[in-house]
This record gives structure tokens, C-alpha cells and sequence, in this order.
């Protein structure tokens, strides 16, 4: 079983990776950094962008990601996050969505409004809670908030993203 210290550590380097493989350069961010796991840079140096990551590995019924509230209102056209799914097994081959933060707050802030606004399992209330979900179907959940099933397709494996920020800073 893998801790979630050691999970979060493994989507960085695998993220690292693939950022590397492309030809940019990318370095973990000092320990405490709030809002960036990793920055990335041109060879040049000139072009600059952050990315979060957030790792999971097959298990819970939504294959979603934990987020908090703080997520709802990092919105910033330089960072990223990397949402990698490791899959059931040891052997599966990773999976990482690159989504821009102005998307991933936008759709936490309705997704848990909306949570708040349904009622519970016996009908009760929702309490508010600094739990945020990140989800590839929240049509699943009973959150029909416009980002059913499919809905986060367009940014599986979507690396290109990255250049292309990094690029518009020049």
C-alpha cells in the first residue's frame, strides 16, 4: 500500500518526466511553496509556469482527486494542475490530465455549491466543509453541473498547454 506522501512524490517526478521529455525544463519547487509543486522554464529561462499535482491511484467510487477550498480561487494563467491517475495496478500505465486553474476553480466552486444546495443521504443538509472533489464525471455523483461524463477528456495528456502558456509570456 502506498502512503499519500509517497503517491504525491511519484506524480511530481512522473510529471517532471514528462515535462522533461519535451524539451522543457522543470524543477520541484521549494518546500512550502502554497499553489506549485513544480516550475517550468524554457531552456532560455524566459518562459515561466507552475503546475500542481495531484496523484491518485484506483480506488473510490468517483476516481476523483481531494482538493480544498483554497483551490476555488487559484486562478492564474500561468499555473496548472496535473492530475495523474496511476490506475488499479503497479503495471498500469499512468494517465494525467494538464487543466488550466481558471477551469479547476471554476468547476470545484460549482460542484460544491451545488453539493451544498442537495440534500444528504436521509435528506439532511450538507454542511460546509474545506473538502473539495476534482472529478472526471460529476454527473456520476448526482452533481449535474455541466461536467458529466467525457467532460475532462480534452485534457488528458494535454502537455501542450504548458508550452503554450509558457510561450504567451514572452
Amino acid at each position: 500500500m502506498t502512503s499519500s506522501t509517497t503517491l504525491g512524490a511519484a506524480g511530481e517526478h512522473f510529471v517532471m518526466c514528462q515535462l522533461l521529455r519535451r524539451g522543457l525544463i522543470a524543477a520541484l519547487a521549494p518546500a512550502g511553496v502554497p499553489n506549485a509543486d513544480i516550475v517550468v522554464t524554457d531552456d532560455v529561462g524566459e518562459r515561466l509556469c507552475a503546475v500542481q499535482v495531484k496523484s491518485r491511484v484506483d480506488k473510490g467510487h468517483d476516481r476523483g482527486w481531494h482538493m480544498g477550498r483554497k483551490h476555488e480561487s487559484i486562478r492564474s494563467p500561468s499555473l496548472f494542475y496535473a492530475f495523474v491517475d496511476f490506475g488499479p495496478e503497479l503495471t498500469s500505465s499512468p494517465v494525467t490530465y494538464v487543466v488550466p486553474s481558471e477551469i479547476v476553480a471554476t468547476v470545484l466552486a460549482l460542484s460544491h455549491q451545488n453539493w451544498l444546495q442537495s440534500p444528504g443521504k436521509k435528506g439532511q443538509a450538507h454542511n460546509e466543509t474545506d473538502l473539495r472533489r476534482f472529478l472526471p464525471d460529476y454527473d456520476r455523483v448526482n452533481l449535474a453541473i455541466g461536467y458529466g461524463a467525457g467532460w475532462l477528456d480534452k485534457y488528458c495528456e494535454s502537455w501542450e498547454l504548458l508550452s503554450a502558456a509558457a510561450a504567451k509570456r514572452r
